[in-house]
């Protein structure tokens, strides 16, 4: 596993994040991003999953591929990074309502990093 952290502020930004996702994320077994909330796509699956509507994040693996997608689980958390739903990939696509949660600094070791 590696041994680099990769945001710095993670811990402070989301305090209740689970510490399994909170390792899985810092030595990037699993990914962290933003929703965004405004665009159709995420309205619509709010409709179908309402706890869904109380995410800001959303953690799953960057190494899955599409055509497994089906077979994957998106973890939604709230702004404290509290979990609030999964979602299994054959339920919905995270496909244009993520991008990068600005709030989390990359720290510099992570920077200055050979990734």
């Amino acid at each position: 596993m590696n041994k680099i952290l990769k945001y710095e502020n993670l811990e402070e930004e989301l305090p209740k994040l689970a510490k399994v996702l909170l390792n899985t994320i810092q030595s990037e077994c699993l990914e962290i991003k933003s929703l965004e909330k405004y665009c159709d796509k995420y309205k619509k699956a709010c409709k179908t999953k309402p706890n869904l509507c109380k995410a800001s994040y959303v953690v799953y693996s960057k190494f899955m591929q599409k055509s497994d997608h089906a077979f994957e689980r998106f973890i939604f958390l709230d702004k404290e990074g509290e979990e609030v739903c999964s979602v299994s990939g054959s339920e919905m696509e995270l496909y244009g309502i993520t991008h990068l949660a600005e709030n989390l600094a990359f720290s510099e070791e992570y920077k200055n990093s050979e990734r």
